[in-house]
């Protein structure tokens, strides 16, 4: 890596370009990164990764959307407060941390495994963190960091995804190569379903014996409580479950903005404020619905999986951010599926 500026295009495109500073800053003493892309599901600000960063001695500058940052010594490690649990920001001030002078203190952080998990590959780099996982990270600054080699986890939602999928649609489903330990409360709710649930070391297996779900209420909270991330997936479940539910979102005001689409598909669901409550239905209908995030765009695709006749989903784009060839991968299971591109008839 030669350069400290990250081009606008690669800025925009994923909310996680945030992330690119702090190494940039560690590495030439300063970075140029423009206002990060991503889902505009709610209240997503970076100041909590700026204020981290600026009690390390990095001055930051702002103009039209783009961001300048520069130290004019050394990083120096101190005791940081995350106002907001985040787990961006726990993951910025973490990376910046593990070549600073002294001892930083990360407190209220973020818990999710993926903050252990990029603690666990610094650490084989040489870095010396302690406390990923708990509210409260120890780093100890070094020198220099060396190469490695490192398997990174799993992704947790993909898999509580593909599982989503085959819940709604009465099927069965084998996922290899997962960790059913990251999705302990995913499992718990798709076991009160009422569908077949097994797990092995590196492997989840979801049967529905052909039944279908029973709708459950569930709230949205930092991990390790339900990821807000699988509540999408988990509210189209229950727009096809038999009963009522209830699902509380308590992360992103915005993550609802899938709703109307489904609504238009036959789904009855009615939202108040951070709530939502769901009366499920046998079937829905295909329809011609616009993704607005990737969460939404991945359930809406779901939805048409499973509707009756037709289903054009716009602005895909937002699933490729999140999901690898998942036109590819539904097909394998029976989706009758194809994206195209808008220029394509």
């Amino acid at each position: 890596m030669n350069n400290f500026s990250v081009p606008y295009e690669l800025s925009k495109s994923i909310r996680a370009s945030i992330l690119i500073l702090a190494p940039l800053i560690s590495r030439f003493g300063r970075g140029n990164i423009f206002f990060p892309g991503g889902c505009h599901i709610g209240e997503r600000p970076i100041d909590l990764h700026i204020e981290g960063l600026k009690r390390m001695g990095i001055n930051i500058e702002i103009k039209k959307k783009k961001l300048t940052a520069y130290i004019k010594k050394k990083l120096i490690g101190t005791e940081i407060f995350i106002n907001k649990v985040s787990v961006g920001a726990t993951i910025s001030i973490l990376m910046a941390a593990t070549k600073a002078k002294g001892r930083t203190i990360i407190k209220n952080a973020a818990c999710e495994p993926e903050i252990v998990d990029i603690s666990n590959f610094l650490n084989l780099m040489g870095a010396k963190i302690k406390g990923a996982g708990t509210k409260e990270i120890r780093i100890e600054g070094v020198k220099i960091l060396k190469g490695g080699e490192y398997k990174i986890l799993p992704d947790r939602i993909e898999t509580g995804t593909f599982l989503i999928a085959a819940a709604i649609s009465k099927g069965s489903i084998v996922c290899k190569k997962t960790d059913p330990t990251l999705l302990k409360d995913v499992l718990f709710k798709l076991r009160q379903t009422g569908l077949d649930v097994q797990e092995g070391k590196n492997w989840i297996k979801l049967d529905t014996h052909e039944k279908r779900p029973k709708a459950i209420s569930f709230k949205t909270e930092p991990y390790p409580g339900f990821p807000t991330d699988m509540q999408s997936q988990f509210t189209l479940l229950n727009s096809i479950a038999s009963g009522r539910s209830v699902v509380t979102e308590t992360i992103f005001k915005n993550r609802f903005m899938f709703i109307p689409d489904l609504i238009r598909m036959g789904a009855k669901i009615c939202r108040k404020g951070n709530q939502i409550f769901c009366k499920g239905v046998k079937r829905l209908v295909g329809k011609r619905v616009f993704a607005q995030d990737l969460r939404g765009a991945a359930s809406l695709v779901l939805a048409g999986c499973i509707a009756d006749g037709k289903t054009t989903v716009h602005n895909v784009l937002h699933i490729d951010r999140g999901y690898e060839n998942m036109e590819k991968k539904l097909r394998s299971l029976g989706a009758i599926i194809k994206k195209r591109s808008f220029f394509e008839k």
